[in-house]
């Protein structure tokens, strides 16, 4: 399995428009952030978690030509916003797009893109199957997929188990039964949004109480914001086998 980060950045992005702070002026390419969203390639196929306003600029940057289905996490726009700019896809490969999300997140992209689900579409717009998922293991193209609820303050969020790897986005509760579908990963992609408190985001210290209270090979953290400092000091800060997530960054997992 190849692991590739397309987003590791909060709702806003990185830079901040209008924000003159450390992070967002950093000439570092790790502090340039793109909207939380990761590509996986298993066993011939291509999925995208998530599809951010940034989908599009993810896509070209990672010269992504293949798309075999989608997969969301929850319905907030930073997660949803570029869904439209899955048209060359079907234009490429000549087929509609598989997506999977809870009810709730489907009907919110049948409410937000309603043009796509029209009785009479206009020429050219996204074409879609949709396949609502819930706490059951699912398939997606022969792909088995493990959902992971969690919570994201009171929004039921899913992160996704595929073989060895595990990705939480959004999240600042887990429960001892969603714990138990995680134990034995080998590599955990979790939340880390900065080090004060957020009322739906596990914070800096959280994410790695939740990494160590869980058996698990390593730990990558994404959606991250301009608070939480610059990359190159908060990865020293952390403990052996966790990391900071970039973008662009790729994990390979055997």
């Amino acid at each position: 399995m190849k692991i590739r980060f397309l987003g590791t950045g909060t709702s806003q992005g990185i830079p901040v428009i209008g924000c003159n702070c450390d992070v967002c002026t950093s000439l570092d390419f790790r502090d340039k952030r793109f909207r939380t969203s990761a590509h996986l390639e298993i066993d011939g196929k291509s999925i995208v978690i998530d599809t951010g306003p940034d989908f599009r600029m993810q896509m070209l940057r990672e010269g992504i030509s293949h798309l075999d289905a989608v997969l969301f996490t929850h319905e907030h726009k930073d997660h949803t916003a570029g869904l439209d700019d899955i048209r060359p896809f079907n234009f490429r490969q000549n087929r509609d797009m598989p997506i999977f999300g809870r009810k709730q997140v489907i009907d919110q992209i049948k409410q937000e893109f309603s043009y796509i689900f029209s009785e009479v579409k206009y020429p050219g717009v996204p074409r879609v199957i949709t396949h609502e998922i819930d706490h059951s293991p699912f398939e997606a193209e022969g792909i088995r997929v493990t959902p992971i609820p969690v919570m994201h303050n009171k929004l039921p969020v899913l992160g996704f188990r595929i073989g060895d790897f595990t990705y939480i986005t959004d999240a600042n509760f887990i429960s001892e039964e969603s714990k138990k579908l995680i134990q034995g990963s080998k590599i955990l992609v979790l939340n880390a949004l900065q080090k004060t408190p957020h009322q739906s985001h596990f914070t800096l210290d959280e994410a790695i109480e939740q990494v160590n209270s869980l058996d698990i090979g390593e730990a990558y953290f994404t959606h991250i914001s301009h608070k939480l400092g610059l990359h190159q000091e908060i990865e020293k800060e952390l403990p052996e086998g966790i990391h900071l997530a970039y973008d662009g960054l790729v994990l390979n997992l055997p």
